[in-house]
């Protein structure tokens, strides 16, 4: 018997998946496909920067680069700084209480983190903007002509759509923080006669400091490289480095100088994603024996409840309604008849059959459901990808190999590359091939992976680490092939771990606006490319398909979330 336990060995040792001497044939894959991809077109960015002699540093535009690195910063400093204001209570309320609806509400604070930039463009224009509900409603019972919120195109708008979008990322790291924090460190500083506000301030605060550092800098990282909220919500006078090489490139067609703003937002990003991995790790958190619900508590007193009040408004108000405005928006028609001031509201399902219509019956129109077509598929073979070189990727990782410390840096090198830059990168490798356009549809899956690779290698590494090796030794003593192995043992083990991974990366690749806008070609544009058209042109029937567009695409990206949420829950 130990004999063939060592021949077990020996064959998983020497396997088609225990490469442990030879794991770089397993990376070979992956960093093909990174290489000629990723970091191919990066370095023709380089290149292209470097040749000075077309764009002359005498001429060198370094007083406007200067003001849209500066109002970058400062953007993303200010909305982080605003984020932590919403994030970090909201987060107290989930780590030490319990209430009804608690799971809910953490569910639809969660959703917006994972929507498209367009969709919650659609959802404060829906609430906000000039024909937004919250609007009409004002005029409706003030009499105005004109509407009195007029936040869109504003710094204002930027930076609540900012704090929409990252609010959950607070929420989430440093409740969970909470949660694992013994509370009786808090309640031994008030018997000693500290107040609640003190305790919190001198007792927990510090002990959660690690926590809120890495949660803010993933939310300044997110501002910093936000290219849909400003494009869609800030208007022409603000311009990030994002927006700036898209304007450069889509509009004035200087490769030179879009080159250089990706050299320094690249150079930017990547400095912050190794800050945020190197302090990954954290500090020790004193944590408490987990007790079923222990370290929460009941709102009793009527301080906690009103807390608890206001912390509900503020998050259904800010989180939840634009997503409610939005639908109710997209199911609302203004009849052109007024009555005075007075203007009549209907329920209509016009916008949504307009999707499936050609009204106009021209030869370059695209029906939006095409684009809900087109995205769909895009997203199907993104998902496929990543999960595919994703999963070579993961087990090169898993064994042990003096490769891996090179390897695993260069695998999560897209995590900080902006979507923007690369999509640059893109238009300038493959657009002095012959019929190029022809071939960007197939780019766009392949950038859309990208994206979505480091996520898909950080979900499936811990399912994969954690499947015992005495299983798959005993199943190759019995005789089993190492696909047999894989297939009996490894895949039921990780499956759900794979269903996640490979729905969330489905979810960035429908919702991917960044690369996409420089890929996407006229006549199969994706579903957030034509809600960016449509928004853009004027007439009340565009806006209401744009409306009808980003709902759907909200319900897509909602109900993936709940299969994850989901699957999560039966792991637990």
């Amino acid at each position: 018997m130990p004999g063939s336990c060592s021949g077990g060995k020996q064959f998983w040792n020497k396997g088609l998946f225990g490469l442990r001497k030879s794991s770089w044939l397993l990376w070979l894959i992956p960093l093909l496909f990174l290489g000629f991809f990723f970091l191919y077109p990066l370095t023709a960015i380089f290149g292209l920067a470097l040749r000075t002699n077309e764009l002359g540093w005498t001429s060198f535009p370094w007083q406007r680069v200067g003001s849209i690195l500066g109002f970058t910063i400062f953007q993303a400093v200010l909305s982080t700084l605003l984020t932590v204001l919403v994030g970090l209570p909201a987060a107290f309320l989930f780590g030490r209480y319990d209430f009804k609806g608690k799971n809910l509400i953490r569910l639809l604070s969660t959703l917006p983190f994972i929507l498209p930039t367009v969709v919650v463009a659609a959802g404060f224009n829906a609430i906000i903007g000039p024909n937004g509900l919250l609007n009409l409603l004002l005029m409706q019972i003030w009499h105005l002509d004109q509407p009195p919120i007029q936040i869109l195109n504003t710094l204002a708008a930027i930076l609540l759509a900012h704090v929409f979008y990252n609010t959950a990322v607070v929420i989430r790291t440093v409740g969970s923080s909470l949660e694992q924090l013994d509370p009786r460190l808090e309640q031994a500083s008030r018997t000693l006669g500290a107040s609640p506000w003190r305790s919190f301030w001198e007792v927990t605060l510090p002990l959660l400091r690690n926590s809120l550092a890495s949660a803010a800098l993933v939310v300044f990282l997110f501002d910093f490289t936000s290219f849909g909220v400003i494009l869609l919500m800030g208007g022409p006078q603000f311009a990030t480095l994002e927006v700036e090489i898209y304007y450069q490139t889509m509009q004035l067609l200087n490769l030179p100088l879009a080159a250089w703003l990706s050299i320094i937002q690249l150079g930017c990003t990547l400095i912050l994603t190794v800050i945020i991995l190197h302090r990954g790790g954290g500090l020790p958190i004193p944590v408490a024996p987990r007790l079923s619900h222990s370290t929460n508590r009941q709102i009793q007193s009527w301080k906690e409840r009103l807390f608890l009040v206001m912390m509900m408004v503020l998050l259904i108000a800010l989180l939840v309604m634009p997503l409610v405005a939005l639908v109710l928006r997209s199911l609302t028609k203004l009849d052109a008849v007024r009555s005075g001031n007075n203007t009549i509201f209907g329920f209509t399902l016009q916008y949504y059959r307009e999707l499936f219509i050609n009204r106009q019956q021209s030869l370059f129109y695209v029906p939006p459901v095409e684009a809900l077509r087109n995205s769909f598929f895009y997203a199907l073979a993104a998902s496929g990808l990543a999960l595919f070189f994703g999963s070579l990727a993961t087990y090169a990782l898993l064994q042990k190999s003096r490769w891996n410390k090179f390897f695993d840096p260069l695998i999560m090198l897209p995590m900080g590359t902006s979507a923007v830059t690369l999509g640059l990168g893109f238009i300038i490798v493959f657009a002095t091939l012959p019929n190029a356009r022809d071939f960007y549809p197939v780019l766009i899956p392949i950038a859309h992976s990208l994206v979505a690779l480091p996520f898909v290698v950080r979900v499936l590494q811990p399912a994969l680490a954690s499947i015992p090796s005495s299983l798959k030794q005993v199943a190759a003593t019995l005789g089993a092939s190492p696909w047999q192995v894989w297939f009996s043992v490894e895949l039921p083990i990780a499956s759900r771990a794979a269903a996640v991974a490979g729905l969330f990366a489905f979810t960035i690749s429908l919702g991917e606006f960044g690369a996409t806008a420089f890929l996407s070609r006229p006549d199969i544009p994706t579903l957030p490319v034509a809600i960016f058209r449509f928004l853009s042109q004027p007439g009340s029937l565009n806006y209401g398909q744009a409306l009808a567009m980003a709902t759907i695409l909200m319900a897509l990206c909602a109900s993936v979330m709940l299969v994850i949420d989901r699957i999560n829950t039966i792991n637990s």
